[in-house]
């Protein structure tokens, strides 16, 4: 038996591409009627410059929003839903049925629920007391 090592660190890529590749075998295996998983992004920009994006992931009849960014300045004028539609009629056209994002109480689920999203679950005091991780679904 090799001797083992534990290593202790900050970001890691090549350890996240080693990671994802893995589960993505696994995950292949285990739903061989499901097409891999597929990347979806959505950006907007103004004159060359980006406003708002938004980074997820469409699997079966799942998609899942891992990121969202409206530019400060351009919050309240309809970016954000006019991003948030892309993502929903883009993970439509893949065959999706429902959508799942995450949002602290501090950024967004006020949001999100206005375009129709219910909070599914929430965990208290994550990342601190006083702050909780919302999590919401819509159905498309």
């Amino acid at each position: 038996m090799e001797a083992r090592t534990t290593t202790i660190g900050g970001a890691d890529a090549a350890l996240d591409q080693r990671l994802s590749d893995e589960l993505d075998e696994h995950n292949a295996a285990a739903t061989p009627d499901v097409a891999p998983a597929q990347e979806l992004t959505v950006r907007i920009e103004e004159g060359g410059d980006l406003v708002a994006g938004a980074s997820g992931w469409t699997w079966g009849s799942a998609a899942g929003i891992a990121m969202t960014w409206v530019r400060e300045d351009r919050r309240g004028t309809g970016v954000g839903s006019a991003l948030l539609t892309a993502f929903e009629d883009e993970a439509r056209q893949r065959g999706c049925t429902h959508v799942f994002v995450t949002s602290f109480t501090f950024q967004a689920p006020a949001f999100y629920e206005r375009l129709g999203y219910q909070e599914i679950f929430r965990w208290a005091s994550v990342p601190t007391p006083g702050r909780d991780d919302v999590h919401l679904r819509k159905e498309l």
